[in-house]
Formats: structure tokens, C-alpha cells, sequence
């Protein structure tokens, strides 16, 4: 009997700290044969950057041929909180007109910023309608009579 209290203790205290544990999860660009950071700028080209790296991640908004972006993060999340984010790593591959890397910029997690939603609201025209006015509003409005001069399928001029 004490044996068997024993043992379902211990299984239930293993059971307990398996829970504890993080999992996990690596999301975006994975270098696999070579690293953004040996990217050496004024000798390798877009050619040579997609050879070593791949395509990137996104590219710039505004100047998608000059600069690109790898993105990776390391996220953690216990049994039943949210995920967070432990590890980021940004590498920014600037390019010049010829095609050759101009610079090479790395950022990490704590060059990141929080931005702070706003939680205003944008104010619509019109009058607010209650729920009855919503789904009864078109009970009481019917169709004019057809005429000869409508066209099926057009909108009638009201």
C-alpha cells in the first residue's frame, strides 16, 4: 500500500514538472549552410546573397530592390500563458545601384519598440440604429412597379 502511494506520488510529481517545461518554437529565416552576418558588403552581390541565403523574408516597402530583410524569432510558451517572444534577429541587406551590398545591419530584440494602441474610434456619419430598426427597416418599403424603361440587371435612379 505504501509502495503504491509511493510510486503514484512520484509519477504524479513527474507528470507535474513535465508541464513546466517551455515549448519551443523557431519562426522565420533559418540559416542552414550560411549566415546573414558573413555577408561582406562591397563584394557580394543580390546573385551571391540569394545563392548563400535564399530569398529574404520581406524586402522594403518603398525600395524592394534595394533593401532586403531576414527575419527569425525564438518564442517560448508555458502550459497556458501566452507565447513570448525570447529571441529576434532583424539583418537589413542594404544594396547600391550596381547590385553589390552596401551594408549589412543586424538588430536584435531590444531594438525593437512597443507601439501603444489607440483605442479611439473613428466617427461615422449617419445616425446609430437600434437592433429592431436594423432587422426590421426594410419591412414597410416595397418595390415601385416595373416600368418599360428599366433594364434588367441596372439600378434604378431613385
Amino acid at each position: 500500500m505504501l509502495r503504491s502511494k509511493l510510486l503514484l506520488a512520484a509519477v504524479s510529481a513527474t507528470i507535474l514538472t513535465a508541464g513546466c517545461a517551455p515549448v519551443v518554437g523557431q519562426n522565420g529565416f533559418q540559416a542552414i549552410d550560411a549566415r546573414p552576418t558573413d555577408i561582406v558588403a562591397g563584394t557580394d552581390t543580390r546573385e551571391t546573397v540569394l545563392t548563400k541565403l535564399g530569398s529574404p523574408s520581406t524586402t522594403s516597402a518603398f525600395e524592394s530592390d534595394t533593401i532586403w530583410y531576414y527575419v527569425s524569432q525564438v518564442t517560448e510558451k508555458y502550459t497556458y500563458n501566452v507565447a513570448r517572444v525570447t529571441q529576434r534577429s532583424v539583418t537589413e541587406i542594404t544594396f547600391n545601384d550596381a547590385g553589390q551590398v552596401a551594408s549589412v545591419r543586424t538588430l536584435g530584440l531590444a531594438d525593437g519598440e512597443t507601439i501603444a494602441m489607440n483605442g479611439r474610434e473613428t466617427p461615422t456619419r449617419g445616425r446609430q440604429l437600434t437592433i429592431l430598426e436594423q432587422l426590421l427597416g426594410n419591412v414597410a418599403r416595397g418595390q415601385l412597379p416595373r416600368t418599360e424603361e428599366d433594364v434588367p440587371g441596372q439600378r434604378r435612379p431613385d
